[in-house]
């Protein structure tokens, strides 16, 4: 059976989770004994993007963990950048101009995906031996995939759609995250989790004392579903999932079966526009944010498992 994400309140009622406020911050544990190893409003370092990556749309890691791996939503290029120095030391094209969301690595190959759901296998990227493959499938523009992720233990990528989750009016205000099989390079038909948080206006009515969440939830309703992944990474050391959605500026912790375990606000100040995430393979998280006009950033925050992940 597919595992449903448990509504967001009925999380909350049901784990007594505390909420902890502070300027620009709202964490949300919903799992007891969880604590967040990160601190998201204080990067641990910060890399200004060239101009070619002010519209950066998606983050991965090289396999080896040396290399950042980029791409920005107009050019079919991927950009590497050194994780020590923030600079860009190659760039390889690899398909003509679009909209390409996400990007990760799989070995010496990069997985890039178009906010259509086109799939691009690019086989050694930036040599003269490089191969491309393209796969279409039956996602689409009205899914808006955005986010790309490599599921080691699994074998497989998951796509994470923003808009749409999927062909059926059985999956109204869920997001859907699908699984693309790097054995048999086929997409499973259903998603393998769904983001499904119902509407927050009968619980406030109901109880009051919840009304302090409200800045964190109130743009879930049934009227407009607003959460919209963005960008999804896998914790190389616990494999908790990690999804953002820059609409609300939200970064949800899942576990490997689908639970929402904690709930982090983003300060839209340092979080303009998160747009990419990627883990190295030590744990340590790295954010991209779109430049809105100004430089491309890339944000790296050092793994902390004193503070509990």
């Amino acid at each position: 059976m597919i595992p449903i994400l448990c509504l967001l309140l009925m999380s909350l009622v049901f784990c007594n989770a505390p909420a902890e406020e502070d300027e620009g911050l709202t964490s949300i544990t919903l799992v007891e004994g969880y604590h967040f190893a990160y601190n998201l409003k204080e990067p641990d370092q910060t890399f200004k993007m060239p101009k070619d990556l002010e519209e950066i749309s998606g983050l991965g890691i090289s396999e080896d963990g040396d290399a950042l791996v980029a791409v920005q939503d107009e050019d079919g290029r991927l950009f590497f950048i050194n994780r020590y120095s923030g600079q860009v030391f190659m760039e390889a094209e690899f398909w003509k101009d679009g909209d390409y969301e996400g990007v990760e690595m799989v070995g010496g190959t990069a997985y890039v995906v178009k906010s259509s759901g086109t799939l691009y296998e690019v086989k050694k990227p930036g040599t003269p031996e490089q191969e491309v493959e393209k796969y279409n499938f039956f996602l689409d523009e009205d899914n808006d995939v955005e986010g790309l992720a490599y599921d080691r233990a699994n074998n497989r990528l998951l796509l994470a759609c923003k808009a749409k989750a999927g062909q059926e009016k059985t999956f109204k205000h869920k997001k859907g995250i699908y699984a693309f099989d790097l054995t048999t390079k086929t997409l499973g038909e259903a998603p393998v989790y769904f983001v499904s948080l119902d509407s927050v206006n009968s619980y406030l009515a109901k109880d009051p004392a919840i009304r302090k969440l409200e800045k964190v939830v109130e743009f879930f309703s049934e009227e407009d579903f607003d959460f919209s992944p963005s960008a999804i990474a896998i914790h190389p050391i616990t494999g908790n999932i990690f999804l953002t959605s820059s609409v609300g500026k939200l970064l949800l912790v899942l576990s490997p079966n689908g639970q929402i375990m904690h709930i982090e606000k983003l300060s839209k100040k340092v979080h303009p526009q998160p747009e990419g995430l990627c883990f190295d393979p030590a744990g340590t998280l790295y954010i991209s944010n779109e430049g809105k006009g100004e430089d491309g950033l890339i944000y790296r925050f050092n793994y902390k498992p004193d503070r509990g992940e």
